[in-house]
This record gives C-alpha cells, structure tokens and sequence, in this order.
C-alpha cells in the first residue's frame, strides 16, 4: 500500500527521523487557516505547497510550489487542489489532487538521496543513498552509475554502526553533520522493520544551512502481506488513489493487477499466472492484465473476474487457464459458462483445464451450447487466443 507524503512523514517522526513541520489540508478554505498556523509555528513566511498523489514528479507537473505568507499559499493551493495532476508516473491522464500539504520553508545546503527498499536477489535490506539528491534515481543510475552507493543489511543484525558511517562518508556528510545523519538513517531503518515497509524513499535528503540532516520528501510503500499486523493501515488507504478495479480484486480475494494488453487471464495461482502471461507474450499476444482467482474460487468469485476483465475496453479475447488442485475443474467450468451467459461474452473465450474433476469440467463446457474453444494445454491456449484476437 503506497502512503501520502505527510503520512510517511507522521510515521517517520514517530521513529525520530528529522522532518520539517507541515500542515495536511484537505478543503480549499481550509488552506489559509491552515498556512497561517503553520507560520505562527515556525516563526517564517516561506512554505511550499505539495499537491499529494500517489506518485513521483509532482514538482515537474506543476504540483509543488514555494510561497510567501498565508495568502498567497490558499491563492496558489487553490489552483493545485482539485487540478489534474499529469506526471511521467500518472500517465497522460493523470491524478486528481484532492489532498495538499503545506511544509515550512528550509534553507538548503545540499541535497541528496537516501532509500531503504528490499533487494529480492540477496533478500536482504538495501539502503540506497546517493549525492545526486532531487532527481530521478533511474536517471542517476542510468547516467551516473557511479554516483549510487548501494550497503546490504543482515536482518539479524540490523543498520551497523560501521555500515552508517560508510554511507555518510559516501554522501560527503561533514563532520559538524554526522550525529544528525546517524540519528535519521538508525530511526529510518527501525522505521523500515517495525512498519513492515517494502520502500522508504528521501528524495532529497537534505543538510540545511545548520548542518541538520532532515528528510524533505517522504515516499513510503507497505507490505501488504503484514497488513493482519497493522490494523491501523486501514485509516491510511487512499482510494481515490487506487485502481478501481484492483480495490474490487481485494474486497473479492482476488488477486488483480491491470496491464495494457488485451489478451484477458484468468487464472489460479500466482506462479501459474506468470507463466500464462509470459507464454502469451511468447506467442506474440499482450496480456491486459494479471489475475489470479486463488486455490478456492467459487462460482460467484469466477463471475466477479470475467466481470473485471471485461470492464477493460481494451480486451478482445479471454484466456482461462486452471490446474485443478485444490481448485476443481467442474466449478471453474459452471463459473465461466454463467458469466459468459450473464454477461453476454462478446469476444473470443480460451479455456485449458487440467487435473481435479477436469474431465466433468469440460463436459460442461462441451454441453453449455456456448462459443468456447478448449485447449489441450496452456501453449495450445496461448496460441489460441493469440490467433482469435488477431484476427
């Protein structure tokens, strides 16, 4: 689950990490009250104001904004709340801003950019830092290989003293700095753990003109595998933010991500579902999106996934791919001949069954008058499909 700014930054400072002061607006009236409380607290004019959506260059878009005083923050406010903010990460249509947060004004000495994140290849933390802060990290990794420090934590053992004084050396930190720069990278990492990140991202990082090390920005992403740790998550979600449909896949117990391909899947199991999109791409067709109906789906569950699929104006054909486990065929099989009859299936329809009650399973289909192609595999799926749509 991604987070908003100003709430990676509440749960930053919880864990000690030097953030500056802000304010969370969600009303355009609400902005000016909200600025000069903000003055009052910091005793300075100059605040920036940060449109809050789930995604990366918002400054580039127009979404984040310096001022002076409280009056040109609800002036300025009012223009971003409620835009539609378009990013490289948004897409052409972009995100509607529907939250703001107006930070004080810090005076910068440097910037740089500090990441904690999980490296599935070691499966261990990585804590990513860089001097090239305020910029895009891919940029940087692309251009400035070089430039990317990249320390490795043993779980066991945690974010070593040694380990952080060989990132601040890394990063240039100064001498006047560096208790500063332990104190943030420690709590950010105890933050990290405790909160079941898979990212917590500063970009930039910045060292003020005093010398304090204090996170600017704040991105951080949860794992929703612990969400049954973190009941609390529940009053973080921003729906607004989300993919409709993948927030419906989650009420259900579907497993749903959308891609823009137009070959709908159908499947169960995760790894069943990877391989069905990468046989897809194999035979030349594009997968619309990644779906997996899990071990135990019942007929309505089935229902529920064509449903989704074909929300996608850019599906032309669906390809059902089940290996009857725990799962049995025959249920499959009155799931998808109920859908394609209630939903009146329109494009062509590839099923491959195997295993658990597969052959009462394709009597159904075979019986249900429906235009359905069997498969006797999940290449001779693939290639069925691949065929149908392209014709």
């Amino acid at each position: 689950m991604k987070l908003h700014e100003y709430q990676a930054k509440q749960i930053f400072a919880r864990y000690g990490v030097a953030v500056p002061r802000g304010k969370a607006v969600f009303r355009k009236e609400d902005i000016e009250p909200a600025a000069r409380a903000l003055v009052e607290e910091t005793g300075t004019e100059t605040m920036v104001v940060k449109a809050q959506i789930h995604a990366g260059g918002r400054g580039k878009g127009g979404g984040v904004k310096v001022v002076t005083g409280a009056t040109e923050a609800a002036r300025v406010g009012g223009d971003i709340l409620g835009m539609q903010l378009v990013t490289k990460q948004t897409g052409p249509e972009g995100q509607k801003v529907r939250r703001l947060y107006l930070e004080q004004g810090l005076a910068i000495a440097r910037e740089l950019y500090f990441a904690m994140l999980i490296d599935r290849e070691t499966r261990t933390p990585a804590v990513i830092a860089s001097t090239e802060g305020g910029v895009d990290i891919e940029e940087v990794a692309e251009k400035h290989p070089e430039k990317i420090l990249t320390v490795h934590v043993d779980p066991l053992i945690g974010l070593a003293a040694f380990q952080i004084r060989q990132l601040a050396f890394g990063l240039g930190i100064p001498a006047a700095s560096m208790k500063s720069f332990a104190n943030l990278a420690a709590g950010l990492y105890d933050c990290f753990v405790k909160e079941d990140a898979s990212l917590c991202e500063v970009n930039p990082l910045i060292v003020d003109k005093n010398g304090n090390v204090i996170a600017l920005d704040g991105k951080m992403t949860t794992d929703d595998n612990a969400s049954f740790r973190h009941p609390e998550w529940a009053e973080l979600r921003d729906k607004d933010e989300e993919d409709p449909l993948e927030l419906k896949a989650k009420e259900t117990g579907i497993s749903y991500v959308s891609l823009t391909g137009n070959i709908g899947c159908l499947v169960n199991g995760a790894g069943l579902a990877m391989a069905t999109m990468d046989i897809i791409k194999h035979y030349g067709g594009l997968p619309a999106n990644f779906l997996d109906v899990g071990g135990s789906a019942s007929k309505e569950q089935v229902k529920t996934a064509f449903e989704m699929i074909l929300s996608d104006a850019d599906v032309k054909g669906i390809f059902v791919n089940i290996f009857g486990g725990i799962m049995q065929c025959d249920i499959i099989a009155e799931g998808v001949v109920a859908a394609t009859k209630e939903l009146g299936l329109k494009v062509p329809l590839v099923v491959r069954l195997e295993g658990n009650n597969v052959e009462l399973g394709k009597k159904i289909l075979a019986e249900s008058g429906l235009s359905i192609q069997a498969a006797d595999s999940m290449s001779d799926g693939a290639q069925k499909i691949v065929k149908a749509v392209s014709q």
